[in-house]
């Protein structure tokens, strides 16, 4: 794929952030959401791809833009698998909690994981856990196992999980294993992402969360050389047959970062919408907009963080709807 596209894909991820965070703490989750979903796909649409969306807002019936299938892109360009989540972590925003971003990935056609909307089981850590860990282990055997491998103490490394009853018996293994925790309330592609990164505070992403940010997740896990391993978790015969359908085979099966995102060139891009463990959120101060973004390429593993000051009365129009609005 054109490295150029790695800047494009920021200012979609821009665009995106920029409309959903001056919903921040409103206390509307799908205003803040459609506002988003508009911004990125007006955007999307500017970009030298021939995309399609496999990881989106949902099926084409229950997700008017941005659904799985639609195309997108301008129709130039390489033929590209897109996932996105133009609010990821839509109560966040709603209640002005940390973490909410905008992101997305692409990788050439058939190399993304086409996940169903069910749940999914994560264990993600950084590059020092490659090959370490083992999602049938209990979790504090992958804790010392961890600890070993990167010449630390169970009781430095600190754990991401999502705060949900289904995880009651995961979070007292962890305290019974010594490791600290943090709890989130939604929203677990960003301390997978931050599991990756040295500095963060985060060592690991454990727990049961949504497949399609599964997907999104191990696309920044590649690019910055950690580990994750995962395993489809459907709640009834249903969604199993649904996962047969979409051609994943056995859904009960272990899945290596290798089946969630194929081959070695994937650009992955976040901005963030409020804050977090790696980007700043949204800045609004008068006629500017301030965004931070974290962009990667597996190919190179090169990953950029970037800060951008956004003059909304110099930006253009889309018809009606000024830019600096929607998209930059």
């Amino acid at each position: 794929m054109d490295r150029e596209l790695a800047l494009e894909m920021v200012r979609v991820t821009e665009a995106a952030a920029i409309a959903a965070g001056r919903l921040m703490g409103r206390g509307d989750k799908n205003a803040a959401d459609q506002a988003a979903v508009d911004a990125m796909r007006r955007m999307l649409h500017t970009v030298a791809i021939r995309g399609t969306v496999v990881i989106g807002e949902g099926e084409m019936d229950e997700a008017p833009m941005l659904y799985i299938g639609e195309e997108v892109g301008n129709g130039q360009g390489d033929p590209v698998d897109v996932a996105v989540d133009p609010l990821e972590g839509t109560n966040l925003v709603a209640k002005g909690l940390p973490n909410a971003i905008a992101v997305m990935a692409i990788a050439p056609r058939g190399c993304l994981l086409h996940a169903p909307d069910m749940y999914m089981e994560k264990l993600v850590t950084g590059p020092g856990g490659r090959g370490v860990l083992d999602l049938e282990a209990p979790i504090g055997e992958n804790l010392r196992r961890l600890a070993q491998a990167t010449g630390r103490d169970v009781s430095e490394l600190t754990v991401v999980v999502l705060d949900r009853p289904r995880h009651a018996e995961l979070i007292a293994d962890i305290r019974k294993a010594g490791a600290r925790i943090k709890l989130i309330s939604d929203g677990d592609v960003a301390p997978a992402v931050a599991a990756c990164l040295p500095g963060s505070g985060v060592d690991m992403l454990a727990g049961i969360g949504g497949a399609p940010e599964g997907v999104l997740a191990a696309a920044a896990v590649r690019c910055l050389g950690g580990e994750m391993l995962a395993r489809l978790y459907p709640e009834d015969p249903q969604e199993e047959e649904r996962a047969r359908s979409m051609g994943l085979g056995d859904v009960r099966r272990i899945l290596t970062l290798d089946d969630l995102v194929r081959g070695d060139d994937v650009l992955f891009v976040a901005t963030g919408i409020t804050d977090g463990d790696f980007v700043q959120g949204v800045r609004y101060q008068g006629d500017w907009v301030t965004t931070e973004s974290v962009v990667m390429r597996s190919l190179t593993g090169t990953v950029r963080f970037v800060r951008a000051q956004h003059r909304l009365e110099r930006k253009l129009r889309y018809g009606k709807q000024p830019l600096a609005e929607e998209a930059l």
